[in-house]
């Protein structure tokens, strides 16, 4: 995208009023969509957008510019408003020469999804669409959209890095709404991987389509969930919405630094159950987070966060792991060129542990069986958390039996961690975007099959 003199000439001019350190991150992102509401065909678009951000940091202070003109012209205007936004002043400052890292990719991408003809895109929401009808005449709306994205980067900073990135994602998303006598029930689903068109060998639309109307009839049948406090089993994958949020953003080192973490202070501390490992990877091959490099260069790791039950670090960024003097983590990550990297998560996950999931479930006697979970609120100062439930069972004498609807589960991420009394051998992740100060960011996050021994459920029926 820019030549390693340009870059060079910009870092300079971004430190020529005297700023410690400075950062060119340069984006070309090319992406492609297509939706299909009640059998029609509703929009195929495609879309592409090229620029790069100037980071100029003095002292406490920075300053940020960006800019779609990767011109000569425009990188030296954005680094000099960068600079002058950061701090008036004097003084010089000498740039090390560039040194190109090279990271390899995590995984290899076998089909770019811009080389695959849009007509075979438009022909997988037909082929869900169809398989969703099939499911009954009470499934009234569906409604289906494809996404891709081929996301390029480049990180050159005053230390002397340089590195790029190629990141290639693929979704697929099916809505039902089916209608009964209880009125109108919505479900969907939607898998997500960092790869090609080549999602699609594994994963079939129809399949997608199934899953998201059987989901939906479903919910005609479900009974209004109880209230009180009871075990929840949670089905891989789909707890790790909520221990990304109750936990994950708890263990991110700008919310700890500005005393919004319930987790701040506690290294070395037992936060969790013994059974409870949490660990956010950016390597983790093909999943919705995974990266080569962060978005300020730093090559994607596998960090652990809670070994055991004991807290043993946090998610940093680049510059605030500077200021304590430590390495970095691989989580500074940002929307696009035209923001500023903070940190974030990539791949959250709890790893599968030694439990029979079927045998969780047989010695429960009682209690919610939670198969997918929709969003919620969560305090990280505190930990609380409100979370909906889209998919859940009753557990009645240790068998998973009615479905239920219209259920909460309320808590708090570090009671619900220390509460957590049986851990599957299975595992599954689930792939979302994560909101934060305004930015999104694809993550993935996940669990095995486990139980936590106590959560509130709040629901429309009694206990």
């Amino acid at each position: 995208m820019i030549d390693d003199a340009l870059l060079e000439r910009t870092l300079r001019a971004a430190l020529r009023r005297g700023g410690d350190f400075a950062e060119v991150f340069a984006e070309d992102r090319s992406t492609s969509t297509a939706r299909l509401d009640d059998g029609r065909v509703e929009e195929v678009v495609s879309g592409r957008s090229r620029g790069a951000g100037i980071r100029v940091v003095r002292g406490e202070t920075t300053g940020y510019a960006h800019t779609a003109d990767l011109s000569e012209a425009g990188l030296l205007g954005a680094a000099e408003a960068a600079a002058a936004t950061a701090r008036e002043g004097g003084g010089g400052a000498n740039v090390v020469a560039l040194a190109r890292q090279t990271v390899p990719p995590p995984h290899e991408v076998r089909l770019l999804p811009g080389d695959v003809e849009k007509a075979r895109k438009v022909e997988l929401l037909r082929r869900a669409d169809d398989a969703a009808r099939s499911e009954g005449d009470a499934v009234r709306q569906v409604s289906a959209s494809y996404a891709d994205s081929r996301r390029r980067i480049l990180v050159a900073s005053s230390d002397g890095l340089l590195a790029e990135d190629d990141q290639v994602r693929t979704r697929f998303f099916v809505q039902c709404v089916a209608v009964g006598d209880t009125g109108l029930q919505t479900a969907m689903e939607a898998p997500g991987r960092t790869v090609g068109f080549e999602l699609f060998d594994e994963i079939a639309p129809e399949d997608v389509g199934r899953t998201a109307a059987r989901r939906a009839l479903t919910l005609l049948r479900a009974r209004p969930a109880p209230s009180g406090r009871m075990p929840v089993v949670l089905r891989r994958g789909a707890g790790g919405v909520l221990f990304h949020e109750a936990c994950g953003h708890g263990l991110e080192a700008d919310l700890v630094a500005k005393d919004a973490s319930v987790f701040r202070g506690r290294v070395g501390e037992q936060v969790a159950s013994p059974l409870v490992t949490v660990v956010d990877d950016g390597t983790f091959a093909r999943q919705w987070g995974t990266a080569a490099i962060d978005d300020e260069g730093q090559p994607s790791r596998r960090n652990v966060l809670i070994q055991d039950g004991v807290l043993t670090d946090y998610m940093w960024d680049l510059l605030r792991a500077r200021k304590e003097g430590r390495p970095g983590s691989g989580n500074g990550r940002r929307e696009s060129y035209q923001h500023l990297p903070m940190t974030r998560m990539t791949n959250t996950y709890l790893p599968a542990g030694s439990d029979d999931p079927d045998e969780i479930v047989r010695a429960t006697p009682r209690g919610i069986y939670c198969v997918q979970l929709g969003g919620g609120q969560v305090d990280t100062a505190t930990g609380d958390f409100v979370f909906g439930v889209t998919e859940a069972y009753l557990i009645e004498d240790g068998e998973i039996t009615e479905p239920i609807r219209a259920a909460q589960l309320i808590g708090n991420g570090p009671e619900t961690l220390r509460l957590v009394d049986a851990v599957g051998d299975d595992f599954d992740t689930w792939a979302g975007t994560c909101g934060k100060e305004g930015q999104g960011v694809p993550v993935s996050s996940g669990q095995p099959t486990l139980r936590v021994a106590e959560l509130t459920v709040g629901g429309t029926a009694g206990a």
